[in-house]
């Protein structure tokens, strides 16, 4: 014989200050797992998102980033010779040399300087990056001192908005255009003419070669001439796996920080758990009785005061996602640590998150409860009836 929810609810329901305040600590805690979940999961598909399938990118061997790769102008050739290369409309192999460097920027909310990455781009670039669409004024012209800026860049630091000038490598240059690049860290980018850019930086080479391939299956082919070529020293990777894998350490050491905050703090959730049941459970000595003496088991008391548990411990799951649902909204930055500039990302809630952030509820509920529930199973009818 169990006994009904509906007692529980009941039960819940009269004691609303203990409830809710237990309610309200489960959630704030779910709130922060969820968002540490959230905060790892954008800064990743951020970086991801730069990538596309169909493109190979191609650095200096042993570079993990563009920033510290360096690639002559006599192996640029050799690359753009690939024959898995995709053509353009005028015949010519979608492939583009890249420079990519740093450049310090004042933000426009405090004033402090922080590192921009600047990438100077090609008209294949511009084929190759197909996410990215100019919202504002127009294209740069070529062999000029003008550039276009991520929509991010434009919003957080002094002089890259629509008609504004920033000096970068000894000369001043004019934004004539903000661009999207659909979430991507492109974004977090200045563009302008690599020609320009490598006279300006005196950066004599290419930073990484990108190519857009007839068959995305032909890479591993690409990859063996290219890394087996004397003439050449470079590794091959594709796009995204690239982009993926300069966001694993800084996205591991944000889900290790911060689910270490998140533990100490769901110890205190789970105190405040077993602080109420087990009030709970004093209060109800009758009642445990008499539910002994109508002939409920053991196991049925354990349970029933288990799922009391399991239930504030659910409404707390549903605050604490609900609240970090609106974090979506939010824009933050970090530094790159693989290019040692600022980018600027969102949270992100999935699918998996929200199921991780309702089991890790339910797990705290369950820690918190089971204690309390085995005391009032373990009681004795007669000292139950007696209050004892």
């Amino acid at each position: 014989m169990k006994i009904p929810i509906v007692y529980n609810l009941r039960n819940l329901i009269s004691r609303k200050l203990t409830t809710g305040l237990t309610v309200l600590g489960i959630g704030l805690v779910v709130f922060v797992f969820t968002a540490v979940l959230m905060l790892a999961e954008g800064f990743r598909k951020t970086l991801v998102s730069t990538g596309d399938e169909s493109n190979a990118i191609i650095v200096r061997k042993g570079s993990n980033a563009e920033l510290t790769s360096g690639i002559p102008r006599s192996q640029t050739n050799i690359i753009k010779t690939q024959p898995e290369a995709a053509l353009s409309e005028d015949g010519r192999p979608l492939i583009a040399g890249e420079l990519v460097v740093v450049n310090n920027l004042p933000r426009r909310s405090d004033g402090q300087p922080s590192n921009v990455v600047v990438r100077g781009v090609s008209k294949e670039s511009l084929l190759l990056r197909t996410r990215m669409k100019l919202t504002k004024g127009r294209m740069w012209r070529p062999g000029t001192s003008e550039i276009i800026a991520g929509r991010s860049v434009a919003e957080k630091f002094e002089g890259c908005g629509l008609g504004e000038s920033v000096a970068m490598g000894m000369r001043k240059w004019t934004v004539v255009g903000i661009f999207d690049a659909g979430g991507s860290s492109f974004d977090s980018e200045i563009w302008g003419d690599v020609e320009q850019f490598m006279d300006a930086f005196r950066r004599p080479v290419f930073s990484s070669m990108t190519v857009r391939m007839k068959d995305a299956s032909q890479f591993d082919a690409m990859k063996t001439r290219l890394e087996s070529d004397p003439r050449l020293t470079v590794d091959t990777f594709r796009e995204v796996k690239f982009y993926e894998n300069q966001s694993q350490n800084l996205g591991a050491f944000i889900k290790i920080l911060g689910l270490t905050v998140t533990f100490i703090f769901s110890f205190g959730a789970m105190i405040g758990a077993i602080i109420t049941m087990y009030s709970a459970v004093a209060n109800r000595s009758n009642e445990i009785g008499t539910l002994r003496a109508l002939g409920f088991r053991r196991r049925n008391i354990l349970f029933s005061f288990l799922l009391e548990c399991l239930l504030i411990s659910l409404a707390g799951g549903i605050i604490g996602i609900f609240l970090a649902f609106f974090l979506q909204f939010i824009d933050v930055s970090t530094t790159n640590w693989a290019t040692f500039s600022e980018v600027i990302f969102g949270f992100k809630l999935t699918p998996p998150i929200t199921i991780a952030s309702f089991v890790f509820a339910i797990v705290m509920g369950f820690a918190g409860g089971l204690p309390p529930a085995f005391r009032a199973a373990r009681m004795q009818v007669v000292n139950a009836l007696r209050g004892a």
